[in-house]
């Protein structure tokens, strides 16, 4: 199988808890099928909702400087100069990743100056690496964006089969996925689907569809006990598997068709 999925969201929508449950969902629904789950938001935590023990050392890709100056031939923080464009990356999930429950973590980090499209080493090996799983891995690749889409660039967008914004019922949903699908769309994502999060009631899920009526809906899940204190205990919910709520194996049913 190979699906290439982004999650985006303003903060506080659930949208890390999401995306390590659809990721843990199709692992859990595919035994035989690879897994990676991406940390692409500089508020880094991924691992904790997929469960896996925070102790352990994960050293995001950006600060890897041995390695970004190895396979650039440059110091991570220098800008300018010349220092390779196309670097080796096809090590580094295997190499730096940590795996819990058949989804393997990647934390990408951020690059500490320039801003997001400076032209330095950091970059150029986050962007080789998001090109490399995206375009070369035949497996599932799940993506925890941040706000924005910045690790994305238009040599892979095409080929992540949705963008799936998700959102909490209220008018400020609206604002965040117009600025989240407008990115996307500038950078070619073509399909770009809202999920609600934190539903209540039928009426949150009309405030949700009326104020999105251009919008591709995936569907809604609702506000569940067990994410509220797991959230509180700074646990993972469901630890078992097969206890993920039926809503949200629908919802990775829904996506897994979407492969391309």
């Amino acid at each position: 199988m190979s699906l290439k999925l982004a999650f985006g969201g303003k903060g506080g929508v659930g949208k890390t808890t999401i995306t390590a449950l659809i990721a843990r969902s199709i692992a859990a629904l595919n035994k035989d099928t690879s897994v990676i789950a991406i940390d692409a938001d500089p508020v880094a935590n991924l691992a904790a909702a997929l469960g896996i023990d925070e102790t352990r050392p994960i050293t995001p890709v950006a600060e890897l400087s041995d390695l970004i100056a190895e396979r650039t031939g440059a110091k991570p923080g220098t800008m300018g100069g010349f220092f390779t464009l196309n670097p080796k990356v096809d090590d580094i999930p295997d190499r730096f990743s940590l795996e819990k429950d058949g989804v393997k973590l990647l934390v990408m980090g951020t690059v500490q100056q320039g801003g997001s499209g400076c032209i330095c080493p950091e970059s150029t090996i986050l962007k080789a690496l998001m090109n490399h799983l995206v375009l070369a891995r035949n497996e599932v690749v799940v993506m925890d964006m941040e706000a924005g889409v910045e690790h994305l660039g238009r040599a892979t967008s095409g080929s992540v089969d949705a963008l799936v914004v998700v959102v909490n019922p209220g008018k400020r949903s609206r604002v965040a996925a117009d600025r989240i699908r407008k990115l996307g769309q500038d950078i070619g994502i073509k399909k770009i689907l809202i999920l609600g999060n934190r539903v209540r009631s039928e009426q949150d899920k009309a405030l949700i569809t009326d104020s999105m009526p251009d919008y591709e809906i995936l569907g809604f899940l609702p506000e569940m006990d067990e994410i509220v204190q797991a959230d509180r205990d700074g646990t993972r919910p469901f630890n078992d598997a097969k206890n993920i709520p039926e809503a949200v194996k629908t919802i990775t049913g829904k996506l897994m068709a979407l492969e391309k």
